[in-house]
C-alpha cells in the first residue's frame, strides 16, 4: 500500500483516539492490517518502484504537514503520532536504498513481506483508499473542533 495511505490512514486514527501513545500503536497496527488488503505494487525494477515511491513518500509527508495545520492544537499530537506509526513500518524500504538494510529484526521484515498481496493494476484502489481515508480524517477533525 502507498505510504499516503497509510498516513492518511493514521491521521484518522490519531483523530478518533486522541491520545498520542494510542494512536502511534493502532497507527503501527493499523499498517500491517492495511498491508494484508490486496493493493497496488509489483513495479518489475528499482526504477519502476522509485517513480512510484519517490511522488508517494513526498505525497505523504506533504499530508502529514496539512492534516497537523488543520488540526486543533489539541488534537495535533495524536494526529502526529498516529500518522507517524502507520508510516513507521515502510521505513524499510528508503533504509535499504540508501543504507542497504533494514532498520527491523529480519522477523519483522520476513511477516511485513509476507502479508503483502500486491498487482500492477490496483491503482485505482489506492486512489479510492486515499480519497476514504483522507475524506474519513478531515470529517473526524472537524467533528471534533
Amino acid at each position: 500500500m502507498l505510504v499516503t495511505n497509510h498516513v492518511l490512514s493514521g491521521a484518522l486514527i490519531g483523530a478518533a483516539v486522541n491520545r498520542p501513545p494510542v494512536a502511534f500503536t493502532l497507527g503501527v497496527v493499523s499498517h500491517f492490517a492495511l498491508d494484508t488488503v490486496p493493493h497496488w505494487g509489483k513495479w518489475g525494477s528499482r526504477r519502476g518502484f522509485m517513480r512510484v515511491a519517490v511522488p508517494d513518500g513526498l505525497t505523504g509527508l506533504a499530508a502529514m504537514a496539512a492534516f497537523a495545520a488543520v488540526c486543533p492544537q489539541e488534537r495535533r499530537l495524536a494526529v502526529v503520532a498516529g500518522m507517524a506509526g502507520a508510516a513507521l513500518p515502510d521505513l524499510d524500504k528508503p533504509s535499504m536504498l540508501w543504507f542497504g538494510r533494514s532498520p527491523f529484526p529480519r522477523v519483522v521484515d520476513k511477516f511485513h513481506a509476507s502479508i503483502q498481496h500486491e498487482a500492477k493494476n490496483r491503482a485505482g484502489l489506492e486512489l479510492a483508499a486515499a480519497a476514504i481515508f483522507g475524506a474519513a480524517a478531515l470529517t473526524v477533525i472537524r467533528k471534533r473542533r
